[in-house]
């Protein structure tokens, strides 16, 4: 199904977070994994968790799961979410805190991956099969107004206009 105009913006951003999780794969299974670039790839997680997912997570929290937790057949599916937004913000503090070791790190890549394709091939897919266009529309809008008022740098996921 194709996406949505109204959910592109998380889209984008769930493409950015996927490719910080495919390039920490594979720098993981690289042979040397020194302290150094642990930290660094720790660095970059705090830099993208600060600079664009806790404001996409915050999105999410404040307008689509409540869009989504409307529709009683998606209450269990937000509830997984929401549970998995936890354990990213836990492990992400873990980065910020330079704490996370080699195996702390996949988990982290693993989790916010599983994570995003669930929210792509489940949540996002049964809103639009489950929402009409104008609750699409609404809850477009009101992703587009939390972003340009989230302070998030560069607002990268404001929608353009049509047409």
């Amino acid at each position: 199904m194709q996406r949505d105009r109204s959910l592109i913006p998380l889209s984008h951003q769930h493409q950015h977070a996927l490719a910080l999780c495919v390039r920490l794969d594979r720098g993981l299974k690289s042979a040397t994994r020194t302290p150094a670039e642990l930290e660094a790839w720790q660095v970059e997680i705090e830099q993208l968790f600060q600079g664009e997912i806790r404001h996409h997570f915050e999105a999410e929290e404040k307008v689509l799961f409540p869009a989504a937790r409307r529709r009683g057949g998606l209450r269990i599916l937000v509830d997984e979410l929401l549970a998995e937004h936890m354990r990213l913000r836990a492990l992400a503090q873990g980065a910020t805190a330079r704490s996370l070791d080699a195996a702390g790190l996949q988990q982290f890549a693993d989790t916010l991956s599983t994570h995003i394709h669930k929210e792509e091939r489940q949540l996002f897919e049964q809103c639009q099969a489950l929402l009409s266009v104008a609750e699409m529309e609404r809850l477009g809008g009101a992703l587009e107004e939390y972003f340009k008022s989230s302070g998030m740098p560069g607002a990268s996921c404001a929608l353009r206009p049509q047409g």
